[in-house]
């Protein structure tokens, strides 16, 4: 790629992503295993149910003591559940039982409770025939020891979760979360609630990437705002790699001005430089390399940039090292007003879609300058428009992408 090519947003991220590996396991206890991925495939230690069980509240019976009505019946016991009755069930005997108890032995069938009439101390009449085998829950019915109950690569949703529980799992073997450290630069930077002098601005974009990050799966070590110092920008980067994040995200200073020193203290520090610049608005500054085994990304010190370039880079890049699928939300559109042709970037239109009779309708805003965050908050997608789109009317088809 020469000096001035930019490259296409596609080819950015198959680079990304081209041989990166799912990242090593970890075992976590079940009650911290929700959302998580699954490293090694998993099989039940138990047998479920273990033994034949009650699926109702009523009287364990025999079938055949109970096909014939009317038919009184001795209760000779109960078992509720956790508390098995330990003798039988003999010809004209039944015992009460509730749900998820053992069934007794000699019993084959259960009576529903609302199917029965008390008529006497300790004898019951049941008013309804119940075939063998009725409303019980047989040993192993939902799975036995040693069966394979979820892939590899499964994420551990509420179901996957308490089927692993149920199954005897204390922990889970699981892909360890992708760490992102995330540092920004610039002199004119400032936490928020501080007070700006008249050449600084608030820090904000890093707030957002954390956020982006997280909810995409990773652990997040945020080390601050870091001045244009080439040895405060290397120390920051030694925190990084001493603490063995495995995607490093630094925030402005990866242009071309003489201020931004990003590029240059990384490449000085070791790191290979994959790309730079990509064909896309916003976010046409954008750094990627790797430093041995962490990735560095260099996004963009606009806030709308650094932002855009998380929901398309980021994202998947921590997907892939957590062993998720990334699919973005990428719908069919139609325009609510013109656009204008566009140029030689792919554009990422911030817009407000919803749905109407006729179907989704997306508007873009007006106003789309990358330091610009409240259009962005305002925004529910993107609206991707490819290089050298032509100009588009009002009602023509679009693609949007949703980031909220």
């Amino acid at each position: 790629m020469s000096a001035g090519e930019l490259l296409p947003v596609d080819k950015a991220l198959e680079r990304l992503l081209s041989g990166t590996e799912p990242l090593d396991k970890e075992n976590v206890p079940i009650d911290k295993a929700a959302g998580r991925v699954l490293a090694e495939p998993l099989a039940a230690l138990r047998t479920q149910p273990p033994f034949d069980a009650s699926a109702m509240d009523g009287y364990a019976v025999r079938a055949e003591d109970v096909a014939a009505l009317p038919a009184s019946l001795k209760v000779i016991g109960a078992a509720p559940a956790g508390r098995r009755y330990s003798g039988t069930v003999g010809k004209g005997e039944t015992v009460r039982i509730f749900t998820g108890a053992p069934v007794p032995d000699g019993a084959d069938a259960i009576l529903l409770q609302e199917d029965a009439r008390i008529v006497g101390d300790g004898v019951i009449e049941a008013l309804e025939s119940v075939a063998q085998g009725r409303h019980v829950r047989r040993a192993g019915l939902d799975f036995t020891e040693g069966e394979a109950l979820l892939p590899a690569g499964r994420i551990l949703d509420p179901a996957a979760l308490s089927l692993a529980a149920a199954a005897n799992h204390a922990e889970v073997p699981v892909i360890r979360r992708p760490l992102v450290a995330i540092i920004a630069t610039g002199d004119e930077l400032l936490p928020p609630g501080s007070r700006p002098g008249p050449d600084q601005i608030i820090a904000s974009n890093g707030y957002g990437v954390a956020a982006i990050a997280r909810d995409a799966g990773a652990t997040v070590l945020e080390l601050g705002i870091v001045p244009d110092d080439r040895k405060l920008i290397a120390a920051a980067l030694r925190c990084a790699l001493d603490a063995r994040a495995d995607i490093l995200v630094t925030l402005g200073g990866a242009s071309v001005g003489e201020h931004d020193l990003v590029r240059e203290v990384l490449t000085a520090e070791g790191m290979t430089l994959d790309f730079w610049k990509i064909a896309m608005r916003p976010g046409k500054p954008l750094m990627s390399g790797r430093i041995g085994r962490t990735h560095a990304l260099g996004l963009p010190g606009n806030p709308v940039s650094s932002l855009v370039t998380s929901h398309l880079l980021l994202v998947p890049l921590i997907a892939h090292l957590g062993g998720r699928s990334h699919r973005p939300d990428i719908r069919e559109a139609r325009l609510a007003k013109a656009m204008a042709q566009n140029d030689r970037r792919q554009d990422y239109v911030r817009a407000a879609a919803e749905e109407t009779p006729e179907g989704l309708l997306a508007t873009p805003f007006g106003v789309q300058d990358s330091s610009m965050l409240k259009t962005l908050a305002q925004a529910n997608c993107l609206i991707v428009r490819e290089p050298h789109a032509p100009e588009a009317k009002a009602g023509d088809k679009c693609r949007v992408l949703f980031i909220r």
